[in-house]
């Protein structure tokens, strides 16, 4: 079940787009990038679990800012074009 809990502002949705963007393009390059290349591998996965880290941070922040409803194996998301933040329960 999905249910609107609220919205984000355009610059607060433009922070979480590049960081989701970000984090898909990381999970792309590790389907390429071999543990054979240590450097590269290395680097990959110091900046996946960054942005991670910052993807989630994200949601927290802005959770807690907007007092969002929230559900124990509930997961929220965005709407890119509407800033809106749906609830998906299972």
């Amino acid at each position: 079940m999905k249910t609107l809990v609220g919205k984000v502002s355009a610059e607060e949705r433009e922070v979480i787009q590049a960081l989701f963007e970000r984090k898909n393009g990381l999970a792309e390059l590790a389907k390429i990038v071999s543990v054979e290349n240590a450097p590269l591998y290395e680097k990959l996965v110091k900046d996946m679990g960054e942005t991670a880290t910052r993807f989630q941070k994200w949601w927290d922040e802005m959770s807690a800012k907007y007092e969002w409803r929230s559900a124990a194996n509930g997961h929220w998301e965005i709407d890119f074009d509407t800033c809106e933040i749906y609830l998906n329960e299972p």
